[in-house]
């Protein structure tokens, strides 16, 4: 074969490769596994929470709640802007710690009360808002229990100063607002009164 023709069939070749080649990795990827698409922040259930009447729990507030939006993804809890309406109104009382039971729905409200009795019988306050909180999304009492549940409040004793939620009781919270749910799941009503 003249070198000339030789020449002419190796590029020949080379450009079929080539083509091919290219060709194979410009292909559409249908066939191929779909990358996992981001999480939907569209499912995510925002609650405003209004402290301005709970001078003096405004730190343990703020760790409660720090804690379940560390814990939970599709529910935040948000501070209520001054002079907008919360769905959680929280104050600080002379009584026993007490929530009405939820899950609350955006647009209703429900009432967290931290109450200072809990505190002088040396309960940790982080625990008592963070525990009146689960309330709030709709978890309630587990009594008596462990340290380890967040909603087995006081029976866990004065030195338990646990205030964040455990896999179950994240659990529930998750499924009671799952794919933004919760204006299908009624608020309970009932108002638990957390006194040993």
């Amino acid at each position: 074969m003249p070198l000339c023709a030789w020449l002419k069939a190796s590029t020949m070749t080379a450009a079929v490769v080539l083509a091919t080649t290219t060709a194979a990795y410009a292909a559409p990827t249908s066939l191929s596994a779909p990358e996992p698409s981001a999480p939907s922040t569209a499912a995510v259930v925002t609650l405003r929470y209004d402290d301005s009447r709970a001078g003096g729990w405004e730190a343990a507030i703020a760790a409660g709640v720090a804690s379940w939006n560390a814990s939970v993804g599709n529910v935040r809890l948000v501070e209520a802007a001054p002079g907008t309406r919360a769905e959680i109104v929280i104050v600080a009382t002379t009584g026993w710690p007490q929530a009405t039971l939820g899950p609350v729905r955006p647009g209703r409200q429900v009432r967290v009360e931290l109450g200072s009795q809990a505190v002088t019988q040396g309960y940790d306050k982080t625990r008592i808002a963070a525990h009146e909180l689960g309330h709030s999304l709709g978890l309630p009492d587990t009594k008596p229990g462990p340290c380890s549940q967040l909603m087995s409040g006081s029976s866990a004793g004065t030195a338990c100063v646990n205030a964040v939620p455990n896999a179950t009781e994240r659990a529930r919270v998750e499924s009671a607002y799952a794919g933004g749910a919760a204006s299908r799941v009624p608020t309970d009503g009932r108002v638990l009164v957390d006194a040993p």
